[in-house]
């Protein structure tokens, strides 16, 4: 880990094929974790075009911990405020969000983790959703 890497311990992307996010497409990020006495923060990174039909995307998250046990949770990404106007940044037609997940963890165990999210929306395949990722980086408060 370099000092010019703002604490990014973990970031990763996957394309969606088509701009189609199909409820069956699950996609999966493993890391490494081998600090187990830091704090962490974690974000969702969601790439979407302007013509995205919903102002939030919901999703299933299932945590894989090193022993083996499984956790599932439902999540919110807010990708637009009250006005219709995206919340992330934007280049022509296409909107970067970086939504908060975790402020400050712990991570529990050292060892592999994986994290597995499934798009939980009505439409299926969800249009306009580009890239999906994940990252983990070191939390100023350590």
């Amino acid at each position: 880990m370099s000092a010019c890497n703002n604490g990014i311990v973990y970031s990763k992307y996957q394309n969606l094929e088509n701009n189609e996010w199909y409820a069956k497409n699950k996609l999966t990020f493993e890391t490494e974790v081998t600090d187990g006495s830091s704090l962490h923060d974690i974000s969702l990174l969601v790439r979407h075009a302007d013509s995205y039909p919903y102002s939030n995307l919901f999703l299933f998250l299932t945590t894989t911990y090193p022993d083996g046990k499984t956790t599932v949770d439902t999540l919110e990404c807010v990708l637009a405020n009250g006005k219709g106007e995206w919340q992330g940044n934007g280049a022509g037609d296409i909107f970067d969000a970086i939504i908060p997940l975790k402020k400050s963890v712990r991570f529990p165990l050292t060892g592999k983790y994986s994290f597995t999210f499934e798009q939980a929306m009505r439409t299926d395949p969800l249009p306009m959703i580009m890239d999906f990722g994940m990252e983990i980086k070191k939390s100023k408060a350590n």
